[in-house]
Parts: C-alpha cells; structure tokens; sequence
C-alpha cells in the first residue's frame, strides 16, 4: 500500500482559534525575502483575528510598508505579544485589542481605541474567523451556528459600520478574508462555507455602497493555509494531509497570502473595488 503524502506531522488544538506556538512547523509569517517600499506610509491599519497566521502576517506586511497597526484579537494573548513585537522590530507602533468581535459593542470600542491611539484609521482588515466540521444539517446546533455567522460576519458588519465613521474619503480601504470554500463549498464546514458566501455578495454589496466616497472594499480568499485554524478545527489526520489535494500539491503559508492584502491596500489596486484576489493553490473554481 501506498504511503500517503503528509504535508505536515499529525496534530491538532483543543480550542478555537488556535494557537501558533505549538504549530510544528512553525507557519512562515515574515516574509524575510519581502522588501517594503513605503506604500502605506503614515497609514493606520486595523486586522482583526491579527495576532497570528495570515492576520499577524498582513500586519508585518503592512508596517514594513510604513503603517501603524491595531490588533484585533480574542485571547490568545502569548500570540499576539510576538505579533507586537514583530510590527515593532518594523519601526512602526503597534497596540493590542483583546475581546470578542462578535459582539458589536466590543467592535466599536475597539475602533474608537484605535482612534484614540492613532488619531485616524485608514484601513480595516476584518479577518477573524471560526470554523468547526459540521457536514450533517440536522445534527448543527443553533449555538453553534449562531457562533459561526457572528464571528465570521455579523463581525464584518460591525467593524466596517464603526469603522466608516472614520475612515478618509478617497483613500479608506476594507479588506475582507472570505475563503474558497465559498466558491466551491466543503461538505464538512457547512456553517463555515456559507458564511464566507455571506462574505464575498457584504463585500460586493458595501463595495458599491461606498464608492461614491473613494472608499474601496474588496476581498481575499485563500486556499488551505498553515495557520492555527488548522489544528484547531480538525482531527490530526486531516491537519496532515493539508493542502495535498491543491494543483501545487501543498498548503501555502501565511506570508505567500499578505502580499494580497498589501495590494489591495496600496494605490497599486486603485481602480479595484468589490473584487476578490484567490491565493489558493491553483484552484480554478473562481466564479
């Protein structure tokens, strides 16, 4: 019999979000070979779900390119002190905001901190998520699915709301992390993928109703990526077989998906609104 091809040891988290440290192999987050050239210089940027993984690498990405950073977090608090300290090690400021996104007082306070602290925002990066395998409908439980709808959107629609109260005409950004499963569905994260559904026609829908302003919303869908999630959402033998199935026949790191973000930041994606970029792998299913 063949040996089947592991992409990574077997492993697996008791709790959700997850937690990086005891990620082995660590997820590449730094992007040593990324050389900033001051695009989002002066710039202020909030990243929720932004203590670790892709969140932790966008906000590297983002202080090499000149912004200071606000993290938005639950509690993994061991995490997001090393997110600190590598916008820090950067040159740029950074603070960190520790709570539940998907409660919309919390999301508003942590904006009005942000502002408080940086005296602006110009960016919003709403990436916080959770997932669970659930592939039979009559066992979802309402708690769980309302859990899975509030964080992964409901939280969307708070932070943008507060958010748009600052943001600068003609130059504000939102970027959202929506998920491939939104476009070719997963049988086993049925709540999960329809949220990252819900995502793609918010960012679609927010992208034309702020137009007008210069505020340009768009989105990033990522493929399976070496992030906490991983472990935290499935059983060891699953996490080893991660991103196997993909065209390149592996998951992609955090720091292969922030270039993204940095993109659709920058002036570079200017005349780009309500789209959505796809770092999976080689999946075609785009639509």
């Amino acid at each position: 019999m063949a040996t089947k091809n592991r992409a990574f040891p077997p492993q697996s988290q008791k709790r959700q979000p997850g937690l990086q440290k005891p990620m082995v192999p660590q997820p590449l987050v730094k992007g040593e070979w990324y050389r900033g050239s001051g695009k989002l210089e002066g710039r202020v940027a909030l990243i929720t779900g932004g203590d670790s993984g892709i969140g932790q690498s966008v906000a590297i990405f983002f202080a090499r390119e000149g912004a200071d950073i606000a993290i938005v977090y639950l509690n993994e608090h061991e995490d997001a002190k090393q997110a600190k300290k590598d916008v820090e090690a950067e040159g740029r400021r950074c603070i960190l905001i520790a709570g539940d996104v998907s409660n919309s007082k919390f999301c508003k306070d942590a904006i009005q901190k942000t502002i408080r602290e940086f005296g602006k925002l110009d960016i919003l990066v709403n990436n916080a998520a959770f997932q669970g395998e659930q592939s039979e409908l009559e066992t979802l439980k309402d708690a769980k699915l309302e859990k899975t709808f509030r964080i992964n959107i409901f939280s969307f629609f708070y932070m943008s709301r507060e958010a748009l109260k600052h943001l600068p005409d003609h130059k504000g950004i939102i970027i959202n992390t929506t998920s491939i499963t939104a476009y070719r569905g997963n049988k086993d994260l049925l709540d999960y993928s329809t949220t990252k559904g819900a995502i793609i026609s918010f960012t679609r829908s927010l992208s034309a109703a702020v137009v007008k302003r210069g505020i340009r919303v768009n989105a990033v869908a990522p493929g399976p990526i070496w992030t906490p999630l991983q472990p935290a959402s499935y059983p060891p033998e699953v996490v080893a077989e991660l991103g196997t199935k993909t065209a390149m026949g592996r998951a992609g790191q955090p720091e292969e998906v922030a270039p993204a973000y940095v993109f659709l930041a920058a002036r570079d994606s200017s005349y780009i609104t309500g789209q959505v970029i796809h770092p999976n792998g080689g999946d075609p299913v785009t639509s």
